[in-house]
């Protein structure tokens, strides 16, 4: 993978990842990457990064992404609270949605009537959308 300035989390990822290739039998076409908060920002960012790896990226709640180098086309899924107090929906989930749409990237965005929360029908949503590749 590629690090892009993450440090030695990204070298952490790597070397679990190819230990679970190693011992464990994978179908590479259906590797998510996910999180929320930070780790829904972190999870664009290196499932954009490494989108030749990661078929599909969830954030919930995301604030941000990094932009690198496009590297396959992965399917993407955001959902973000309305009254989301700590990273506001028009900065965050609503601007990341738009510009990965813009960049032709496949985006589920999903607002909710919430704060800075994954209330369980938005995480059920999510992880359907993962299972579900024809969404």
């Amino acid at each position: 993978g590629n690090s892009f300035g993450f440090g030695s989390d990204v070298d952490f990822l790597d070397r679990a990842l190819a230990r679970v290739f190693e011992t464990t039998a994978i179908d590479p076409a259906r590797i998510s990457i996910g999180g929320f908060s930070d780790g829904a920002s972190y999870a664009i960012s290196l499932g954009l990064i490494n989108g030749d790896l990661f078929h599909s990226v969830v954030a919930f709640s995301p604030g941000f992404y990094v932009e690198g180098e496009r590297h396959g086309d992965p399917r993407i899924f955001i959902s973000h609270g309305t009254h989301d107090h700590i990273l506001p929906i028009n900065s965050c989930g609503r601007r990341i949605a738009g510009a990965l749409s813009a960049r032709g990237y496949g985006v589920t965005f999903r607002e909710f009537d919430g704060d800075h929360e994954i209330p369980t029908n938005i995480a059920r949503e999510g992880l359907k959308w993962v299972v579900d590749k024809t969404s």
